[in-house]
């Protein structure tokens, strides 16, 4: 909250015009511990890309590579960074997001139970319907399984949005 020129306390909006600076030489968790990175929550494009920018190898690759996937699998897909890792939605909630973390990136389907076939890692702390995988190279994406899962994954309800 800020103070307006009236003197009365005015909610802060959130700038998704900018991303917000990332120090890109922080060291990157091994495991999901509250936080992927320092990058601070924004919503857009901008911010992901930013977020993205600031991985080191392979992980930077793989997490391009996973964002570019979305673009061309989903259409009207939005973008947004929250608890350090990019997270993906179509419509009214968010579907699966992306982290990077020493030795691999973590790519999780929320609501990830009910895809076919169910993705493999289940993640402490993301919510006990949350699956996904862990990629350590670009043999590892499967590109062609990660979107089904992608497709699959936006026909059902999303986090912080409504049901469909």
């Amino acid at each position: 909250m800020t103070s307006g020129e009236n003197g009365k306390k005015e909610a802060q909006k959130p700038d998704t015009r900018t991303a917000a600076p990332i120090d890109a030489t922080f060291a990157l968790p091994e495991a999901m511990t509250g936080r992927a990175s320092p990058a601070k929550a924004a919503v857009g494009d901008r911010p992901v890309f930013a977020y993205i920018a600031t991985l080191p190898q392979p992980q930077r690759s793989l997490a391009e590579t996973v964002d570019a996937l979305a673009a061309k699998t989903l259409p009207n897909l939005q973008r947004s960074v929250k608890w350090g890792m990019s997270y993906y939605g179509v419509g009214d909630g968010w579907c699966f997001s992306c982290g990077g973390f020493a030795g691999h990136v973590k790519l999780m389907f929320i609501n990830g139970a009910a895809l076919d076939p169910v993705p493999p890692v289940t993640p402490i702390g993301m919510g006990k319907a949350t699956r996904g995988v862990e990629i350590e190279s670009m043999e590892d994406l499967d590109e062609h399984q990660i979107a089904a899962w992608m497709k699959q994954v936006t026909s059902v309800p999303g986090v912080g949005g409504k049901k469909r």
